[in-house]
């Protein structure tokens, strides 16, 4: 079952926004750049995020599709002998 995209991403957009701005603000930053800082790092965060999910459905995707040819397979070949 392929996972789903888009809360996986949003968890790490969010995850990332507040270690960013938390990180920015322990260093002193004022609260607009910590800001700024924080939703661009959300932003690419969650395009990565969203890509990656899409790479591991992909690749489950295709383990399944491979493990059900096998299945089949063995199947046929048992039932002619």
């Amino acid at each position: 079952m392929p996972l789903n995209v888009r809360p996986i991403a949003v968890s790490i957009a969010v995850v990332c926004f507040f270690g960013i701005s938390f990180i920015s603000w322990i260093s002193g930053l004022s609260p607009f750049t910590c800001c700024k800082k924080a939703l661009v790092a959300a932003a690419i965060a969650y395009i990565a995020g969203t890509l990656a999910v899409k790479a591991i459905n992909g690749i489950l995707i295709h383990a399944m599709i491979t493990n059900q040819m096998n299945q089949n397979k063995g199947k046929s070949s048992g039932s002619r002998g």
